[in-house]
């Protein structure tokens, strides 16, 4: 069963260096952070051997939404080979995240 990949500075930039890779920013007091976290569980599980499905706490890692500018979240980033090709800003549906990494993917 697939899970998410919780990203860290130690981890974040070796994981994101090869395939595709989603990154949501989030923390525990956010509501709509909480709204899409079982929609992150089963795209970490679908998307398992395909593409990586990250989240970072930003209460924790304040660093990292520095280094990408996160002023608001839920804050999703989309990497290609380690570089950032695409972002969203705000809770969506499955469907919206899945075209994003099918097209990345693709």
């Amino acid at each position: 069963m697939g899970k998410y990949i919780e990203l860290t500075e130690a981890n974040f930039d070796d994981t994101i260096k090869d395939g595709v890779v989603m990154v949501d920013f989030w923390a525990p007091w956010c509501g709509p952070c909480r709204m899409i976290a079982p929609i992150i569980d089963e795209l970490a599980q679908e998307y398992e051997g395909k593409a990586k499905i990250c989240k970072v706490n930003t209460d924790e890692q304040p660093n990292l939404a520095v280094k990408f500018g996160i002023r608001s979240i839920p804050t999703i980033l989309f990497f290609k080979n380690g570089e950032l090709v695409d972002q969203m800003v705000g809770a969506a549906g499955k469907t919206v995240f899945a075209e994003k990494l099918d097209a990345l993917l693709g």
